[in-house]
């Protein structure tokens, strides 16, 4: 007589929901998004206003960082405090990630003891590799390719400042990098213009970017000349010429980015209630400069801000959907 066969229990427990994952700005839907924002204007205004909301009490958030950050670190930790859940903060130099621990087993532990995980890591199938293993949400705080918390926050500081951002332009200026991407994902969910300008040889890899077909005509450009791209725009928003892991690249970057620095030029070409943003750090002189990063136009404090309340919105609802 054979043995009975012995049954591997499944790491996610019977009956439970779908896990959803928030890796990349696609991951939602236009109509998600339509919530997510206006959730956010609720929590934001409890916050200001003093009042708690603590919807996830007993919850516990996992930071993970491969690459620094002081931003990101702050508006998850301060932001899953304000919700009522707890946090764990890990590294690559005080856990098994660094080491040889197959990012698989380090999903399948993790998520056991923890109910959401935030990933900030370089390469976009190491956060895929870990959500595709994990039995509680996992959210992208950045990677090489993607950004999608901080282009949450922007799309809400928008709307916060001049409204709905539906058929309003937005012009980027500087380097095709994860922002970019990200950039190019909303403007096709959100159905607004993005015009992209970018020095040769730094353009947006639209096959990253995963572009959907549906996007309408028009809505995305490319511009050789960044002035161009600023013309009569609602929205000029940039990025460091160097992303973190391309630290090799700064002096060659300098020379090719020098005409691609958001001045009072490139503003005064955008319509005169344009907004400025960028997600920061910023290094005035290169990018952008004092006069507009410190000028009536640039909302990158509020924007900066807006971090934590968009992440607040979206934890609560990966963890436990709408709420009324």
């Amino acid at each position: 007589m054979k043995p009975a066969k012995k049954t591997v229990p499944s790491t996610i427990p019977q009956g439970a929901p779908p896990v959803r994952h928030y890796l990349q700005f696609s991951d939602l839907s236009t109509e998600e998004y339509h919530y997510l924002l206006e959730r956010t204007a609720f929590i934001k205004n409890k916050f200001k206003t003093f009042v708690r909301h603590q919807p996830l009490v007993d919850r516990t958030l996992a930071l993970i960082f491969e690459k620094a950050s002081t931003r990101t670190r702050v508006s998850f930790e301060a932001g899953m405090y304000q919700l009522g859940g707890s946090v764990v903060h890990l590294t690559t130099g005080d856990s098994q990630l660094g080491r040889a621990e197959p990012i698989e087993d380090s999903a399948r532990v993790i998520s056991r003891m923890t109910d959401i995980v935030m990933i900030r890591t370089f390469e976009q199938t190491k956060i895929d590799a870990f959500a595709a293993h994990s039995r509680v949400p996992v959210i992208n705080g950045l990677t090489n390719e993607f950004h999608p918390c901080q282009i949450l926050a922007d799309i809400f500081t928008y709307i916060e400042h001049r409204g709905p951002i539906a058929g309003k332009t937005v012009a980027w200026v500087g380097d095709g990098n994860n922002m970019a991407n990200t950039w190019l994902q909303a403007a096709a969910l959100l159905g607004f213009h993005l015009r992209v300008s970018t020095p040769s040889g730094y353009e947006v890899n639209e096959k990253t970017a995963a572009r959907p077909a549906s996007m309408g005509a028009g809505s995305y450009q490319t511009y050789s000349d960044p002035l161009d791209a600023c013309a009569h725009a609602d929205l000029v928003t940039t990025d460091v010429w160097t992303s973190m892991g391309y630290e090799a690249e700064n002096e060659v970057r300098r020379k090719a980015f020098a005409a691609w620095c958001v001045d009072s030029r490139l503003m005064a070409a955008a319509k005169p209630d344009a907004l400025f943003m960028h997600c920061l750090p910023a290094h005035r002189g290169e990018e952008v400069s004092a006069e507009v990063i410190d000028g009536p136009q640039s909302v990158v404090w509020d924007e900066a801000e807006n971090r934590m309340h968009v992440q607040k919105a979206l934890m609560e609802y990966l963890l436990l959907g709408r709420q009324a």
